[in-house]
């Protein structure tokens, strides 16, 4: 049986209410998110093994956060607890042409604070087929980067399967490196490589030829193709890359698509226009999780796990908060072409 192992921050989640701009009322929902942690609720909800891996503090906060993962029935055994902090960060859900907006409080956390040693990575992966981390981690401090490193290093080592999902944040890289100067070197030992346009421009330095106006939400796809390709080319360890496509013309209204490359052939997804969305954040996260269940639940079949993971991240819209909170059988019948939200009795 597979069993997926994932790295990272796990954060509190500070949100103010429904379209609210921040402390417009003197209310935050408090709730628990963070990009690898998305992961592994997504493939504990598919009935997949998994266990999250992360350093978090002693005490109160920290333990409603590993109840609440432990509830979705994630193995959390494999946490660091130490004293400290954890990381914030506040959301405000933008709407129309008012775009959302996120910001973060998670200098001094306990996994920015962790470096090289403070996980056993041979005890973490024994049983382990598959690792999963993203390029935020790494952005959080020079600790945080060189200990997942560390953890790419002995995954390789020990024969598991590495997906990283590049995830550029600017507003996270404040340590004295660029991305560029990290995630380089991270790459090559990954196996599966997840990104969007930004994430391979900023993150490894790759562009096309020409430049696809990502911002302004247009979708050039042979740009695309020929960028997954370049990253190929460049770190042939990479089996293949996937990149999520969001054409974005408001807040409420993306459509969402993505494309796989695998060295030989180009796959490209169905498109979802999705027209009100309830919450974006996670979408991405939706999108990693339902690749690494569609890989390994389909034999490898690349065009259906592509497929699983553009419907998985599409219902991810419809939800609030971090979590994509779907099952596979749901996820499959959006996939198999149920799109018309009727009720089902």
């Amino acid at each position: 049986m597979n069993k997926v192992i994932t790295f990272g921050e796990v954060m509190l989640r500070l949100k103010s209410p429904a379209y609210e701009r921040l402390f417009q009322s003197p209310v935050l929902e408090a709730t628990f998110g963070g990009g690898e942690a998305n992961v592994s609720v997504s493939l504990a909800n598919y009935g997949m093994e998994t266990a999250f891996v992360s350093v978090l503090p002693t005490g109160a906060i920290g333990d409603a956060c590993i109840r609440e993962m432990r509830g979705f029935g994630v193995d959390t055994s494999k946490i660091v607890r130490k004293d400290g902090r954890m990381g914030i960060y506040y959301l405000e859900t933008g709407a129309v042409q008012r775009p959302s907006k996120v910001i973060y409080d998670r200098a001094g956390s306990t996994i920015a604070e962790a470096k090289p040693g403070d996980i056993d990575w041979d005890a973490v992966f024994e049983g382990a087929t598959w690792f999963h981390l993203t390029g935020i981690t790494p952005a959080i401090s020079q600790g945080a980067a060189d200990l997942s490193l560390e953890a790419v290093k002995a995954a390789k080592r020990l024969g598991v399967h590495v997906s990283c999902d590049l995830n550029y944040r600017k507003n996270l890289w404040k340590y004295g490196k660029k991305a560029s100067e990290v995630m380089t070197e991270l790459v090559k030992y990954v196996d599966t490589v997840i990104a969007n346009e930004e994430d391979v421009q900023k993150a490894l330095g790759i562009s096309a030829e020409s430049a696809s106006a990502v911002d302004e939400g247009e979708i050039d796809v042979e740009l695309y193709k020929a960028i997954a390709g370049k990253v190929m080319a460049a770190y042939p360890n990479v089996q293949r890359v996937a990149i999520t496509l969001r054409e974005s013309h408001s807040a409420n209204h993306n459509d969402w698509s993505a494309c796989l490359y695998n060295g030989r052939d180009f796959f490209l997804s169905r498109k979802y226009a999705i027209t009100d969305i309830v919450d974006r954040v996670g979408g991405g996260d939706s999108f990693g999780g339902g690749l690494i269940y569609g890989l390994l639940h389909y034999e490898g079949d690349e065009k259906k796990a592509l497929e699983f993971a553009v419907a998985a991240s599409c219902l991810k819209h419809t939800i609030p908060g971090d979590y994509n909170r779907m099952t596979a059988a749901e996820v499959e019948s959006l996939m198999n072409g149920s799109g018309t939200g009727r009720v089902q009795r």
